[in-house]
C-alpha cells in the first residue's frame, strides 16, 4: 500500500472538482482493499472508497480522513466467466471479451471507471446492462467485518440501482463475476440508434468487434469516452437517469420507451434540453456538454457547490415544465 498527503480529489475524479484528502491511501490486491478499509474503520476515520472516479462529485471542502484508492487488477477465465480484480479498468476489461470472443458486455464500450464500480450503478448503455451478465460479487462487508459473495438477488439490480448502491457505507466491492457468451457475434442488439449504426435489424447480433467500435464511435460524438485533451470528456457521463413514470404521464413530444407494469422511459436528454438547457448552455465554470445536453462538463475553477446548483436549476425547472423529477446519476460526495 502506498500512503500520500499531497492529493486532491480533483486529481481523482472525471469532472475535476473536489478539495484536498487528508490521507491517500493506493491498493493493488483485494487483500490490501481489506486492510486498508479495516485500517480506517478500527481507527475510526472517515472513509472513501474511489476507482476511477467517473461517478462521483466530490466535495470542495475535501475529505477529512482516507480515501482508498482502488488499484487491484486481474482477470482470471474460467469457461464462459470471467472474474475481475474491482480496479481493473472497465472499458480495458469490454476491450479483453471482444478479443478473446466473449459476448455480453460489448455494447458497454467506452465507459470509464472501474469494474468495482460497475455493479453499484447497475452501468449500462446501449440495450445492455451489467446486471444481465453478473453472477457474483465479492464484497467487504464492513457491518459484519467479513467477506461475502452476494448473489444477483442480493444485489437488488434496478435500473441505474442496486443494493450496494442504496448501502454505501456498507459494502466495499473486490471482484465482481461475469457469465459471458463464447463467439464472434454480438447479443441481440436491442437498442435503435445503435442497430442503425451497424446496419442491422433490431434483435440482429453483428460480429463483437463492429459493435464496440460502432458504440466506440457514437460515444466519442458525445463526449462520452474520457480523453484529457476533450473538455467535453471532463463529466461523469449522463447527469441525469431517465425518468421512469406511468404511461399517463408521458411528456408530449418525448421520446419514451416501454417500461414494466404499465411504465414508461422518458428521454432525459429530450427534458434537459426542452427546459433551456441544450448543448453548451454555460453557467460560470459549468454548463452542458457542447456535444451532449445531458453530461454535465466544468472548466477550470469550478467548484461541486457550483455543479450541483447548477444541476438543482436544470431539474427544478424540467419538473415545473413538464412534471418530471430528474434524479442526478454520479453520487455526491460528503463527508
Amino acid at each position: 500500500m502506498q500512503v500520500r498527503r499531497d492529493v486532491r480529489l480533483s486529481d481523482l475524479t472525471t469532472l475535476a472538482v473536489g478539495g484536498p484528502v487528508e490521507r491517500l491511501v493506493e491498493v493493488g490486491t483485494a487483500d490490501e482493499l481489506v486492510a486498508a478499509v479495516r485500517e480506517a474503520d478500527e481507527a475510526g476515520r472517515p472513509l472513501l472508497v474511489l476507482g476511477g472516479g467517473s461517478n462521483v462529485v466530490a466535495p470542495d471542502e475535501g475529505w477529512p480522513g482516507d480515501v482508498v484508492l482502488v488499484r487491484s487488477r486481474g482477470i482470471e477465465r474460467s469457461g464462459d466467466g470471467l472474474t475481475v480484480q474491482a480496479g481493473h479498468d472497465w472499458d480495458a476489461l469490454v476491450a479483453h471479451t471482444v478479443e478473446h470472443g466473449l459476448a455480453g458486455i460489448e455494447a458497454l464500450s467506452g465507459i470509464p471507471g472501474s469494474t468495482g464500480a460497475t455493479p453499484i450503478q447497475n452501468v449500462g448503455a446501449y440495450g445492455q446492462e451489467v446486471a444481465q451478465t453478473i453472477t457474483a460479487v465479492r464484497v467487504w462487508d464492513r457491518a459484519e467485518k467479513a467477506e461475502r459473495i452476494l448473489s444477483p438477488a442480493d444485489c437488488g439490480f434496478a435500473y441505474r440501482d442496486s443494493r450496494l448502491k442504496r448501502a454505501p457505507a456498507r459494502f466495499v466491492v473486490l471482484e465482481v463475476t461475469f457469465r459471458l457468451f463464447p463467439g464472434e457475434l454480438s447479443r441481440p442488439v436491442s437498442y435503435a440508434e445503435l442497430a442503425r449504426t451497424l446496419g442491422v435489424e433490431i434483435g440482429a447480433a453483428a460480429p463483437l468487434a463492429d459493435v464496440r467500435a460502432a458504440v466506440l464511435d457514437l460515444r466519442r460524438g458525445k463526449g462520452m469516452v474520457w480523453d484529457p485533451a476533450d473538455p467535453d470528456s471532463r463529466s461523469a457521463g449522463s447527469f441525469f437517469t431517465n425518468p421512469i413514470v406511468p404511461a399517463d404521464r408521458a411528456v408530449d413530444g418525448c421520446p419514451s420507451w416501454p417500461a414494466a407494469d404499465g411504465m414508461v422511459k422518458l428521454s432525459a436528454a429530450w427534458l434537459v434540453q426542452h427546459a433551456g438547457f441544450g448543448r453548451g448552455t454555460r453557467d460560470g465554470h459549468v454548463g452542458t456538454s457542447s456535444r451532449h445536453s445531458l453530461a454535465l462538463t466544468t472548466e477550470d475553477g469550478a467548484t461541486s457547490a457550483e455543479l450541483l446548483a447548477f444541476a438543482d436549476r436544470i431539474a427544478a425547472t424540467a419538473h415545473e415544465k413538464f412534471g418530471v423529477r430528474l434524479e442526478r446519476e454520479p453520487t455526491a460526495v460528503r463527508p
